[in-house]
């Protein structure tokens, strides 16, 4: 045991000889912290040669050395500030302050589909920011299982519970569509929340089954102030209802339209839109009831080339109609396009009319046989003429683009014109020139 004890003394001792032989080495010649030349600042340290005495040598040099380590633990600190700044894994970083103008948060409504967490874990993977993007999820249905996902998210979301979930009372021929009501209702209570309660000025409003795109927050970034500051507009909506792959031309991905046609299916509005629509929103059919004239006024969305939602949900309350013939197909855009960095005045209600007008009437006009044969020659675009609610829905229905219409107006229509691609080439489905307004009989 002493033998034992002996040899650590020992093995002690010589470390700590090595040691300080090791930093008498490598501090040699170092000036001590603040000495400086004869002439003053600006001239070269005078190094401090080692004395006779060593183990004052070797004190002082700790100092040097303890000073320079205390040195590099406050540039580390510093470093490590400054990465919190950008680092978004860190949950203590500080928060960056945005103008509430700015921030655009996503509702997403949901109810008893537990495949919420497909949307939910797209929007999470795409939002550039927290807190110029929440993300608030209003749930009806009171679904455990649903609220458990959500609840999985948690502060990564807001999740918004519907206090009222029992039966509407409705005419008895009416009982079959309880669920439209339940929406109507959801969507009311949710849109007061946001715009009263959390006081947003703007909302994003994406259902559960809706998958989004790269550049989905960059869409909507940047035409807020568009829809800000023309009061043609009333909405902005990420939907194209015929942007169906082969149906819209994938090198024109920037490409944007306005359209007299409400598309929904991820959809902006403002808090003044809300207020106009809030007293008098409609108990079931809430869609339908956005389409009529008394609610558009004149007004038109914007609406991509490209679709910037997905749905993937064909079981609903609609009982998936429309999705096996035309929204199962719908082209999700897959390429990043700064529109925030992009001029889109051509969007403003003027400007775009007049240049609207003069590209769609001063096309050619071709027939349907021409169209549906591939026949045409040369690059379009191409004009095909309508005359009455008839002749649209059968050239539309027989070209493979959607042919019901909301108070006299087509899906995507813009003055009573459907943009689409045939065949590779640009098809303008209009009315004859000097078209004035819609026909709300032709329903």
């Amino acid at each position: 045991m002493i033998r034992k004890r002996g040899s650590l003394i020992l093995c002690g001792t010589f470390l700590f000889i090595t040691w300080n032989a090791i930093l008498v080495l490598l501090l040699w010649g170092r000036p001590p912290s603040g000495q400086t030349g004869e002439h003053g600042q600006g001239k070269r340290e005078v190094a401090e040669r080692p004395t006779n005495d060593m183990v004052g040598d070797v004190l002082r040099m700790a100092d040097t050395f303890e000073a320079e380590l205390e040195m590099q633990r406050k540039i580390l600190l510093q470093i490590k500030n400054q990465q919190s700044l950008w680092d978004p894994s860190n949950k203590n970083a500080p928060k960056v302050v945005v103008p509430p103008q700015l921030v655009i948060p996503i509702l997403v409504i949901a109810c008893n589909r537990v495949t919420v967490r497909r949307c939910l874990d797209k929007l999470l993977e795409l939002r550039p920011s927290a807190e110029l993007f929440p993300i608030i999820v209003s749930q009806d249905c009171g679904h455990a299982e649903t609220a458990e996902v959500i609840r999985s998210y948690g502060n990564q979301v807001i999740h918004l519970k519907q206090p009222v979930l029992s039966d509407i009372a409705v005419r008895p021929e009416h009982k079959k569509f309880q669920g439209y009501y339940k929406i109507s209702r959801h969507y009311r209570w949710a849109l007061n929340q946001v715009f009263k309660t959390l006081s947003h000025s703007s909302a994003v409003v994406v259902e559960d089954d809706l998958e989004v795109a790269p550049d989905f927050f960059e869409y909507f970034q940047a035409l807020l102030p568009l829809l800000k500051s023309d009061p043609t507009l009333w909405c902005v909506s990420a939907w194209n209802d015929n942007g169906r792959d082969g149906y819209v031309d994938p090198g024109s991905a920037n490409l944007l339209y306005r359209t007299d046609f409400f598309p929904g299916l991820g959809w902006m509005l403002l808090r003044e839109m809300w207020e106009e629509l809030e007293p008098k929103w409609p108990a079931s059919f809430w869609d339908d009831w956005m389409r009529q004239p008394e609610q558009r006024r004149g007004r038109a969305c914007i609406r991509p080339e490209i679709s910037r939602t997905l749905t993937f949900g064909r079981k609903g309350v609609s009982l998936g109609q429309f999705y096996d013939k035309y929204l199962r197909y719908i082209k999700l855009n897959t390429e990043f396009v700064p529109f925030t960095k992009l001029d889109l005045s051509y969007l403003k209600e003027e400007k775009y009319r007049e240049h609207f007008e003069k590209e769609v009437y001063r096309a050619p006009v071709v027939t349907y046989e021409d169209v549906k044969q591939g026949q045409l020659k040369g690059t379009g675009p191409y004009r095909l003429q309508y005359s009455s609610k008839d002749s649209f829905k059968i050239l539309a229905k027989n070209l493979g683009v959607m042919d019901d219409l909301k108070s006299g107006v087509p899906r995507t229509g813009y003055r009573g014109v459907v943009s689409f691609i045939s065949k590779g080439r640009r098809i303008y489905l209009a009315p004859p020139p000097g078209w004035t307004k819609y026909d709300p009989s032709w329903s």
